[in-house]
């Protein structure tokens, strides 16, 4: 979608979140919605995508008809996450939906570097030792967006499915 301009010309505050559909993502949207919130900011969610088979793979063979079906899919996905989080979009915040075709760090942080935003991202899945590793585009956003960065933990429920398949993979006959 076309970011809305406002109406009087002045820029307000906006919280960008990335979205893509994982449960980390959809933490994160939940923690930029309360962001806004709290901040009578804006709230512009960030769906990037690229072609099937990457940037290169399309320029070597382009087809409209499919680009044209990734973007409705991308555009779906953003609507499929409100519902996950949410069941429907918010009604107490306004929301500036933007799907954007590139690599979700780089498109991340260009619609975050606007004077006065917060970039929401999750921060990747849990590690050994309670130490978190940071996914690629979490570590992008940190290292090169011009505003700050609130980095989202993954919600508890990936922490205990990932422990349940340890356990379920150890207790298995050879493992």
């Amino acid at each position: 979608m076309r970011p809305m301009p406002d109406g009087d010309g002045s820029r307000s505050a906006q919280v960008v979140v990335g979205v893509h559909g994982s449960l980390t993502s959809l933490a994160a949207l939940r923690a930029g919605v309360q962001e806004a919130r709290d901040r009578s900011a804006v709230l512009v969610p960030v769906l990037a995508w690229s072609p099937v088979g990457g940037e290169l793979a399309y320029r070597r063979a382009p087809c409209m008809p499919l680009l044209q079906v990734w973007r409705q899919h991308a555009m779906e996905q953003m609507a499929t996450a409100f519902d996950e989080a949410f069941g429907g979009y918010p009604n107490d915040v306004e929301v500036r939906s933007r799907v954007v075709r590139g690599e979700a760090g780089p498109v991340l942080a260009h619609v975050a570097a606007d004077v006065g935003s917060l970039l929401v991202v999750g921060s990747g899945r849990r590690r050994v030792l309670g130490r978190r590793w940071h996914g690629p585009i979490a570590r992008y956003c940190l290292a090169h967006a011009a505003c700050p960065v609130l980095l989202v933990p993954p919600p508890e429920l990936l922490h205990d499915a990932d422990r349940l398949a340890r356990r379920h993979w150890a207790s298995r006959p050879g493992g």
